[in-house]
């Protein structure tokens, strides 16, 4: 029944550019981009420890990559909390944290950066920015 929702709700947030502020094709073109990027770094930082259980055993992933990359997206656009963001996904806080934490840094050398320090304080300014004069 989760996985239902999770997938309800990667559809409805693809579907959607004024979640994403992205088409559904941009996105795909991302996945397709940085998504081997993300497994090849993943996988290297699994070879780089000593192991303590058997390759394939312990935790699977419980957001895949597109997951994270909507949840990153959705996070800089709108500022979703990380709290937000793992009740939608169905995952706890720290799941989201970490997701962010390692997809916005490829987004970032994919030149897909937000500027530091803008925030709209009022709805004015956000009127103000969304139509202006």
């Amino acid at each position: 029944m989760d996985r239902v929702v999770v997938n309800r709700a990667r559809a409805a947030i693809i579907r959607s550019q004024r979640i994403t502020g992205l088409t559904p094709d941009v996105i795909s073109e991302l996945v397709a981009e940085i998504g081997p990027v993300w497994h090849e770094r993943h996988q290297a930082v699994l070879t780089s420890r000593p192991r303590c259980r058997a390759v394939g055993a312990g935790a699977k992933h419980k957001l895949v990559f597109v997951d994270r990359l909507l949840a990153t997206l959705v996070h800089l656009r709108h500022g979703a909390t990380h709290d937000v963001l793992a009740c939608w996904f169905g995952v706890d806080r720290s799941t989201i944290t970490r997701a962010i934490g390692e997809v916005r840094p490829l987004l970032a050398e994919r030149g897909c950066t937000v500027a530091p320090g803008f925030k709209l304080h009022s709805l004015a300014e956000a009127v103000d920015h969304l139509h202006p004069a």
